[in-house]
């Protein structure tokens, strides 16, 4: 039988691997380009090249892992596989159990800016315990070994999780990818899960005419922003859902590549202007990417992509639709302008229970790197209206 214990754990990369990582930067061989392109084609030359000079050169990952090994962090098997979680308790004694996921190209440093005000609101904001894991498969959880990890597969081992760490009532919150678990779990564990909050969140249409009769411009305008989606930026998509291992190769073995790939898919995901430095702050993009990079998880993570439908039309064609039970517990949604799909309303309605729906001004897909702030606020007001109706008690 597998074990249950949940071990302490301590960030330390070794030195070696750090000076390794240096000598690749070094010995890059870049890549040509045509110029005048900008974004059009992936990152530019330019950019991604004095990106990683300050990767090699300036960036310290010592301070980075010094920031992460500030809050409690453990392991623990479940299903055969690794699971990393950041563990922060709040000292109020009416704070409400929390497991945040999510998505990719990201990992648990995604939170690290609303940990504390999450935990240690100030006045008589709702506060929580936070149970932060990272993926199976990705960063410091490590590379699964088997197929399967789909959405309900880390919904039960989500469950387990919580189970373990002794939280019989609690919420759940979770972004981009993170939207699919957090609403598996809820379904899973509807005893257990008090409310479902979630930013990136994906919906699809049902294929009935009538569905799209009340429809408003501003949703005719998002399913419009779907199809760019499918011509111009679904090629991430297709390749990790389709032949992950061609992939991983490069990934594994390039840092500059791993660089590349995952900075242009934040170019595109986040609210930013000219780079994604202009949302997310430099080192945090680069702590990302060293997670992925010092676990060596990028081929993991993308193997996970083939269990993750996201494409409307194709989750139509497969049945995905119609295999979809109907989600009961409180949900709340939190949308951002550069949601990689945003959501349409009545699509979200038709199959979940939505009681608190937000439209902000700005922010992407990380919201929680992106707007701490609003993000914050917006998971506070939606619990908080969750435990004032009696719908459940930490």
């Amino acid at each position: 039988m597998a074990s249950r214990d949940i071990t302490p754990f301590h960030l330390d990369i070794p030195s070696q691997d750090l000076d390794d990582l240096k000598q690749r930067l070094a010995r890059t061989r870049w890549a040509d380009e045509v110029p005048g392109l900008g974004w059009r084609y992936g990152p530019p030359l330019g950019y991604l090249r004095e990106l990683a000079e300050y990767w090699r050169n300036d960036y310290d990952w010592r301070a980075q892992e010094s920031r992460l090994n500030e809050f409690p962090q453990c392991t623990t098997e479940i299903d055969g596989a690794n699971v990393h979680f950041l563990h922060v308790r709040s000292s109020r004694p009416d704070a409400l159990p929390l497991i945040l996921t999510h998505g990719w190209p990201s990992s648990v440093v995604e939170y690290l800016d609303v940990i504390g005000p999450l935990t240690e609101p100030d006045g008589a904001d709702q506060a929580f315990h936070l149970v932060i894991p990272s993926l199976p498969g990705y960063g410091l959880s490590g590379p699964t070994r088997t197929v399967g990890w789909s959405a309900a597969r880390i919904a039960r081992a989500w469950a387990e999780l919580m189970s373990r760490l002794g939280y019989e009532r609690y919420g759940a919150q979770g972004g981009d990818w993170g939207t699919w678990i957090s609403r598996e779990l809820a379904i899973l564990a509807p005893d257990n899960v008090i409310g479902l909050h979630t930013n990136g969140m994906i919906t699809f249409p049902s294929g009935d005419a009538d569905e799209t009769a009340g429809l408003t411009e501003a949703d005719y305008a998002r399913m419009g922003a779907w199809q760019r989606y499918t011509d111009e930026l679904y090629g991430y998509k297709l390749i990790q859902s389709t032949k992950p291992q061609a992939l991983a190769y490069s990934l594994a073995d390039s840092p500059v590549g791993l660089l590349g790939w995952i900075v242009g898919a934040l170019k595109e995901w986040t609210d930013c202007g000219d780079t994604p430095e202009d949302a997310i702050d430099r080192d945090r993009i680069l702590t990302t990417v060293m997670l992925y990079w010092l676990t060596n998880t990028a081929g993991s993570a993308a193997r996970s992509f083939v269990e993750t439908p996201d494409n409307s039309e194709k989750a139509v064609a497969e049945g995905v639709i119609d295999a979809l039970v109907n989600g009961t517990a409180p949900h709340g949604v939190a949308v951002f302008p550069k949601d990689i799909l945003a959501p349409v309303r009545p699509f979200a309605e038709r199959i979940n229970n939505i009681v608190h729906w937000t439209e902000h001004d700005r922010g992407g897909t990380f919201a929680a790197m992106e707007e701490p702030d609003l993000f914050t606020t917006d998971v506070r007001d939606f619990f908080a209206q969750v435990v004032r109706r009696g719908e459940g008690h930490p």
